[in-house]
């Protein structure tokens, strides 16, 4: 059924002004009308169905309500990937990419390459790794221990195409999903890294995206205290353990990361030039 009163343009303009923001109007507008980009652009005079309208009225509800544009789409991209979002798991960010880039830098240029994203939700690094590394000798494992966070990475994993056929995922408690036998040039992990009771946590992501993957105990360390030492029992002779931080922790985790033993550790920043990324070599 198609409502004859409205077109593609019009509906885009309407939610822009609802919303005041084209760019997050149009996002909205795509999903409803599952156009992308040029499609989307030679469809604006198109007229949009009931149906259309009635998912984009929802979608725009939500959001005004307060639920994250990302989970309102159902979607958001991260690096070259467009992956399923829902409350089930954190929202891919920008500083994330960053992990990723750090694993390329080490493993990219290797023949063969075995990696375990730990405590991986949506799936984003591990995934954005085996899409971006080449198929032949890579191997990617993605571990969690949360169920459901497992089934939204499991549903990301068809999007990257072949390379899916060189990812494993099992549920486990950080080292527990991994096989004993078995070591890994890198580990890599954003775990949760938010002190309990932060005020410094934005309202929205609190609210919203699940506690389990945000906060890590009083000083926001506690999973890094397992993380640091039990990475050494996985990792090959030379392989790294690489960590995405917290702003102010970079101090705290290299302490760690010394204290464990590894031969090396380096602390990098993002673009916003705060402490971002650990990457500590054995």
């Amino acid at each position: 059924m198609t409502d004859d009163t409205l077109t593609l343009r019009q509906l885009w303009d309407q939610t822009s002004s609802v919303l005041q923001s084209r760019p997050e109007a149009r996002w909205i507008c795509e999903v409803a009308t599952a156009l992308d980009g040029a499609e989307f652009d030679a469809s604006l005079d198109q007229h949009v169905t009931d149906r259309m309208v009635q998912h984009h009225d929802t979608m725009v509800g939500r959001y005004r309500a307060g639920e994250p544009l990302q989970y309102v789409l159902g979607r958001w991209g991260f690096r070259r990937l467009d992956l399923a979002v829902d409350r089930r798991v954190l929202i891919p960010r920008p500083e994330t990419e960053l992990v990723v880039e750090a694993v390329l830098d080490l493993v990219g240029d290797r023949s063969t390459r075995r990696i375990a994203d730990l405590g991986t939700g949506s799936g984003a690094i591990g995934l954005a790794l085996a899409d971006e590394l080449p198929i032949d000798g890579t191997e990617i494992w993605l571990t969690d221990a949360d169920a459901d966070a497992l089934d939204v990475a499991r549903s990301n994993l068809a999007g990257i195409g072949r390379a899916a056929r060189n990812v494993r995922i099992e549920c486990g408690d950080w080292f527990d999903a991994l096989p004993t036998d078995t070591a890994f040039d890198v580990i890599v992990s954003n775990p949760p890294y938010v002190a309990d009771g932060s005020e410094l946590l934005d309202e929205s992501v609190r609210d919203w995206e699940p506690a389990q993957a945000l906060f890590a105990g009083s000083d926001g360390l506690d999973d890094y205290r397992r993380i640091v030492p039990g990475a050494l029992r996985h990792l090959t002779p030379t392989g790294s353990l690489v960590l995405e931080i917290g702003a102010d922790q970079g101090a705290a985790v290299r302490a760690l990361c010394d204290a464990a033993g590894y031969r090396a550790v380096d602390v990098r920043t993002d673009l916003a030039g705060h402490d971002r990324v650990v990457v500590a070599t054995r």
